[in-house]
């Protein structure tokens, strides 16, 4: 099986996980929405901020050690799990100590119980994180994604049902540990692995060496990606953090569903030709190609449609999360570029250079939050948009210094999604004027007739207009839909 193939049949399971995880996690979510109310997953949010600050520290990035390496045997996976069950061990017991010194901090003395019980996954984590390497390295990806689709739907039919039943946040937090539990015993049956404690030092500082790297990028990572949080909440509350985490989720749904299906293969395939820079920057500008075509003509939808979207399906207590969904939906294009560079730079292992990157863009997000914050919620997420170009253009620019590459190849690689889905904004605008005041006088159909009109016409549009970057992709896409109808019409009578 070439790259290629591997990398497009990884995406192929790795979309159906994500779509199908989206889906309820979208549908479980509406549920969960009119049943708690923003406060509760404002607190979940803040607790999430130091659970997966520590959960960088105690998976130490050797899970992608694992993936990355050339080799890796029965010795590696369970020397590598014997430190991690360690470290998970140490991390809960140190959060149960610490819960009520957070819980004062934040003024909030449930953070106590709800602390120390989420803080359980910590030792979970060491198992899942063996298997799902494993199965990362043999690119089965197929049984990755039915095992998180399954935990998926426990966690979400679990959470609704607490939720329904009145146990507020502790529903969004006892489902959590229901789901890991579920995965960990089904991906136990699924990988040969027999985990047991391995003191093997060496391989263990083999692994951890890769893992440091990754670890004090992720930590930087972390930290822009989440001191916004930790920020609102503590200036403007967990009703405010909901709302705007709210927003943020959604509009990150292109990416939610694409990206990361992409960037797991992507990885793979990346770091068994990294020693063939003109490999790497064939698959670097294809994924950007691809990304750009699939992914924000979704974020054009969305800016467009926030704010009757969010009051129709989510109801009024929501409303104030539409106009920051829309301005947060601007920044998907540039994730387009973030998260190929980023692996890029992991394949290569020039994680330092990510991580100074990381560290100057961290200092723009707080800057632009505390800023933001005199504006409110449109305020912090036009910071947080400004934040998202600065990181790209930086990104962009540690690429150049490792392939042998030029800024008009950026422009190539983007230009037929972003020509697509500057039509499609046209087919948008004019859509909108026709349909007038059923705008604000009846939402859901005017939800209904801008994704038909939108969807319908990018549809046609990339599969007829000859772009050469997409002529494969589209010729792939004609002949599966050829198959499908001549499929359907033998079954007609």
């Amino acid at each position: 099986m070439s790259v290629g193939q591997g990398i497009r049949g990884g995406v192929k399971w790795l979309m159906a996980g994500k779509i199908g995880n989206r889906f309820m996690e979208f549908a479980f979510g509406v549920i969960l929405a009119r049943l708690l109310v923003p406060a509760d997953f404002g607190m979940i949010a803040t607790i999430a901020v130091f659970t997966g600050f520590v959960g960088m520290f105690t998976s130490g990035g050797m899970g992608q050690s694992l993936i990355r390496a050339k080799e890796a045997d029965a010795n590696d996976f369970t020397a590598v799990f014997t430190l991690q069950l360690t470290m998970g061990v140490v991390a809960y017991l140190a959060f149960f100590l610490t819960a009520p010194w957070i819980a004062h901090l934040f003024d909030q003395p449930l953070y106590t119980n709800l602390i120390r019980v989420s803080a359980l996954s910590f030792l979970l984590r060491p198992f899942f994180v063996m298997r799902n390497s494993w199965l990362n390295r043999e690119m089965n990806f197929k049984s990755r994604s039915v095992v998180d689709v399954a935990a998926g739907f426990v966690t979400g039919i679990s959470s609704a049902l607490m939720a329904w039943g009145g146990m507020g946040v502790w529903s969004l937090v006892l489902s959590g540990l229901l789901g890991a539990l579920f995965q960990n015993l089904w991906l136990a049956r699924l990988t040969p692995l027999k985990l047991s404690l391995n003191m093997d030092i060496a391989t263990m500082r083999k692994h951890s060496a890769y893992g440091f790297k990754i670890v004090a990028n992720d930590f930087v990572s972390y930290l822009r990606s989440e001191s916004k949080s930790l920020i609102l909440s503590k200036l403007a509350g967990p009703a405010f953090l909901g709302l705007f985490n709210k927003a943020e989720s959604l509009s990150r749904l292109p990416n939610q569903l694409v990206m990361s299906s992409t960037m797991q293969p992507v990885f793979r395939a990346m770091s068994k030709v990294q020693d063939d820079l003109d490999q790497t920057k064939y698959l670097f500008y294809r994924t950007i190609t691809l990304l750009m075509a699939y992914t924000t003509p979704i974020y054009v939808l969305l800016w467009w449609i926030a704010e009757p979207f969010i009051g129709v399906v989510y109801g009024e207590k929501w409303l104030e999360a539409g106009a920051p969904m829309a301005i947060l939906a601007t920044a998907g294009v540039f994730l387009n570029v973030i998260f190929p560079c980023v692996v890029v730079l992991s394949a290569q292992n020039r994680l330092g250079q990510e991580m100074l990157a990381q560290s100057i863009n961290l200092l723009v997000i707080i800057g632009a939050t505390f800023i933001g914050l005199n504006w409110g919620l449109e305020g912090v997420a036009w910071g947080i948009v400004l934040s998202q170009v600065s990181v790209a253009v930086h990104f962009y620019l540690l690429v150049r210094r490792t392939l042998p590459t030029r800024v008009g190849d950026l422009i190539r690689a983007a230009a037929p999604g972003l020509s697509l889905s500057a039509l499609l904004l046209g087919v948008l605008a004019l859509t909108d004027f026709l349909l007038g005041a059923h705008k604000t006088a009846t939402p859901l159909l005017y939800l209904a007739v801008m994704s038909f009109c939108g969807g319908l016409f990018y549809s046609a549009a990339f599969l007829l207009i000859p772009i050469p970057a997409l002529q494969t992709e589209a010729a792939r896409w004609r002949q599966k839909l050829g198959s499908g109808i001549a499929f359907l019409g033998r079954g007609l009578p």
